[in-house]
């Protein structure tokens, strides 16, 4: 059984689900579920509670430091890509081409659709791959979100440590 939990974030609203044990998506909502709440049968799992400290920490513009228990659901090639994903630090991009050279007989389009199948946003970082030249490509939470994240982490990770920051 699936459960499904809801979070109010900066960008929207978002969707948790779980299978009772590991966060298994995250996503943003779309326009089909404006003003829609999904069913909170499992509001009060422990992964829901770790997803929302750890959104909440992201948000604040820093890297949490942490990751909820994760049930990547997928193939070999896709999960493999995920992993990949999850090693560009906080604040970094990587490109497709890049990925796919981390990978053996992969290329950039067959990484492009693994990341596009990401099933958990944010966590598993594909809003961090970029196109070879530079340009942001493919999100499925939108182009303007994608820019938006990358442009949050890079103004957090330009803060030297022990610097103050007016917020």
């Amino acid at each position: 059984m699936d459960y499904l939990s809801h979070y109010d974030s900066p960008l929207g609203g978002m969707t948790m689900e779980s299978d009772g044990k590991a966060l298994t998506a995250l996503r943003f909502d779309g326009p089909e579920q404006a003003g829609e709440t999904p069913e909170h049968a499992g509001k009060g799992l422990p992964v829901f509670g770790q997803t929302r400290r750890w959104l909440d920490i992201y948000f604040s513009g820093r890297d949490p430091g942490f990751t909820p228990e994760l049930g990547m659901r997928g193939t070999a090639f896709r999960k493999a890509v995920w992993e990949i994903l999850r090693t560009i630090p906080f604040g970094e991009t990587m490109t497709y081409g890049e990925v796919a050279r981390r990978l053996p007989r992969a290329s950039a389009r067959a990484v492009g659709g693994a990341a596009g199948h990401n099933p958990i946003a944010l966590i598993v970082p594909c809003h961090r791959v970029i196109g070879a030249d530079g340009r942001l490509t493919g999100y499925a939470g939108g182009l303007e979100r994608k820019a938006r994240l990358l442009e949050m982490e890079r103004q957090a990770a330009a803060v030297v440590p022990g610097d103050r920051v007016m917020v």
